[in-house]
């Protein structure tokens, strides 16, 4: 997806003339200058070897009468080809290839004044054959000495940082690209002494000079002396990335990981995006392929809604969004310090101008009234909810009115508005819920269902439910890390409760997908994976800290919390499993409550919980979902 990297750079700095102000003059000079240098010495080169370093004097007379053409041709075949808006130092593969094509053009150039001449005005063709090759190879040097020079002089400081000793695990193009950064830029002190890697073959080899000394199980033996370890297998499935970690916290090492594969662009790895191994990578989830074509023909130059931006689903929504050029992207949301942080992170990504944040409640009907007449959204990505189960056990009432009667306005508000699509963000909470955060969410769904079924619209209402999200705001991810850097002890409900585990860039890519799909009505569901313990996970983040479960850090178990599960379901037995066109998403269908009996219902619940306890309110809610069994708190 187009995610990995937003295209919103400006490319007007592409057509600028090389000679628009005093600097690049100056620059490009220098440039003719040693270029020239550089041709003016190939070409002598050709010469001398073509007459075994003694050309005759009449050769020598044709070289000089030669060049006083050649050169223009060549340096003019230099600008054709951008190497003049080029930086000295700055020198790549691309910029060797366009120096290639250059020297080329300019030695056709000169095959086709040998033959219009007969060879009067023109080197020998030998001359010109060599000179080509000569003229690249020269021209090649000279930008790659000044790049040379620049990274030895960028690394040549003095640092009172001492010097580290760096394993690196994965001696592929990521890991040898990671070793040359390392070698190149000695500013940041680290020293690579060694790679291990899991293909034999590559075993006793050197890659950049360094030695491939084996597997990484090899570290055990205590024969290499490291300070830190990197992990430079971006593609490596999350168990062996499991088994790196454990072996590097046997011996005690320090360890880091390049980003995913999904966060680099092109396979360059710079030094300086080496980050901490995170949880994500060892659950190790399958790349999910995207159809992005699609998703970008659903949301470019369109005016796109979404509710709760400044919430981790949010706020990931809008950064994919802004990606496929939506003509606007309205951020709602009611907190303006989420909002102001979502904001910012858009203007940084360039996309000011596409932007609208509106400070609003979504429960607020006139001003949801007044937001929808005047930016009439086509697409509406409903993401704000209350989620956190065990303290929406406390306060049903308030549940129900943000993630249902909240749902049930924007949906009547988007059929007036004539939006194209409205996509609810559910949970697998609402399947067979015991809380009433799920309860609540599964209102959403059934009201969207109904309203679908029984009232003709142009707006097509659709579900997308997923389980947790890896690090969102309320997941037990960031409750660990808090415990175990005060020192424990990191506290787990039940030894055998499991959880089904998103990213939040697959959550929210496979719900743009989702929404290219669906044609109303239905409730898809994303492949989740498997289901993980979460006394797994709790060990797996105490190990990436360095530390030992139950000798550094104590797990301690509490119990179940009102409304908990052990574990979590897919789909209701009532519902029928269809598959899509995506192998990651699935569509259940279901017949849906009657419109009217499901609308009254909302109505009265609406109209008098405001005065019940916590359990009439959840009573009320059993009416409406039959599958729902509520805990009720003893009075």
């Amino acid at each position: 997806m187009s995610g990995s990297g937003l295209p919103f750079a400006d490319s007007a700095s592409h057509s600028r003339s090389p000679f628009s102000d005093a600097s690049s003059f100056t620059r490009v000079l220098l440039l003719v200058v040693i270029y020239s240098g550089a041709i003016v010495v190939a070409h002598w080169l050709a010469y001398l070897i073509r007459f075994e370093f003694r050309p005759p004097i009449e050769e020598q007379t044709l070289f000089w009468r030669t060049l006083q053409w050649i050169l223009p041709v060549e340096l003019m075949a230099l600008l054709l080809f951008g190497q003049f808006r080029s930086l000295l130092s700055y020198f790549s593969l691309p910029d060797a290839r366009r120096i290639v094509l250059a020297c080329a053009s300019a030695s056709l150039v000169s095959l086709g004044v040998w033959f219009a001449t007969k060879g009067q005005h023109a080197p020998p063709r030998s001359i010109i054959v060599m000179g080509f090759i000569l003229d690249s190879a020269a021209l090649g040097s000279a930008r790659l000495a000044f790049r040379i020079l620049r990274e030895r002089q960028k690394g040549s400081g003095t640092s009172d940082r001492p010097l580290r000793r760096i394993v690196i695990i994965g001696a592929g193009d990521v890991g040898a690209n990671l070793a040359k950064e390392m070698k190149l830029r000695r500013d940041l002190r680290m020293h690579p002494i060694a790679f291990f890697d899991d293909d034999r073959a590559k075993w006793n080899t050197r890659v950049h000079g360094v030695p491939v000394l084996g597997r990484p199980e090899l570290l055990i033996e205590g024969k290499i002396q490291a300070d830190e370890a990197v992990i430079a297998m971006p593609s490596a499935s999350g168990r062996r990335i499991r088994e790196v970690v454990q072996v590097f916290n046997e011996v005690r090492l320090r360890f880091e990981t390049v980003p995913s594969m999904e966060q680099m662009v092109n396979g360059v790895v710079k030094a300086s995006q080496i980050r901490p191994v995170e949880i994500e990578d060892l659950l190790g989830r399958e790349r999910i392929n995207l159809e992005t074509e699609r998703i970008r023909e659903l949301v470019r130059d369109k005016v796109v809604m979404v509710t709760g931006a400044g919430g981790s689903i949010g706020s990931e929504l809008c950064r994919q969004i802004a990606g496929f050029h939506p003509l606007r992207l309205l951020l709602v949301e009611r907190c303006e310090v989420q909002m102001f942080q979502i904001e910012q992170m858009l203007l940084d990504l360039g996309c000011g101008s596409q932007i609208v944040p509106l400070v609003a409640d979504i429960l607020d009907g006139e001003r949801m009234h007044g937001i929808f007449a005047r930016f009439r959204p086509q697409l509406i990505f409903h993401a704000a909810a209350h989620k956190h189960v065990p303290m929406m056990e406390h306060q049903p009432y308030e549940a129900f009115r943000n993630n249902t009667i909240g749902t049930k306005q924007l949906v009547k508000l988007s059929i007036e508005f004539g939006a194209d699509r409205f996509v609810l963000i559910s949970t697998d909470k609402a399947i067979n819920p015991t809380n009433a955060m799920g309860a609540t969410k599964r209102l959403a769904e059934l009201y969207l269902q109904a309203h679908q079924r029984h009232n003709s619209t142009h707006t097509r209402l659709m579900a997308v439910r997923f389980g947790n999200v890896l690090g969102s705001s309320g997941s037990v991810i960031p409750m660990f890390k808090k415990q175990i850097a005060a020192g424990g002890p990191v506290t787990v409900t039940h030894p055998e409760i499991t959880r089904y585990f998103m990213t939040v860039q697959e959550a929210v890519g496979l719900v743009l997908q989702s929404a290219t799909q669906g044609q109303g009505g239905e409730i898809f569901v994303l492949d989740m994976g498997k289901l993980v313990r979460i006394v797994d996970v709790a060990r797996q983040l105490i190990e990436l800290s360095g530390l030992k479960p139950e000798i550094d850090i104590e797990i301690k178990f509490t119990g179940l919390r009102p409304g908990e599960k052990l574990f979590e379901e897919v789909n209701y037995i009532t519902e029928n499993v269809v598959s899509t066109e995506h192998p990651k998403i699935m569509r259940f269908t279901g017949e849906p409550l009657p419109f009217e009996a499901l609308r009254q219902g909302l109505v009265n619940i609406h109209e008098t919980a405001a005065s019940m306890d916590a359990n009439q309110v959840k009573l009320e809610m059993q009416k409406l979902v039959a599958e729902y069994t509520p805990q009720l708190t003893a009075v």
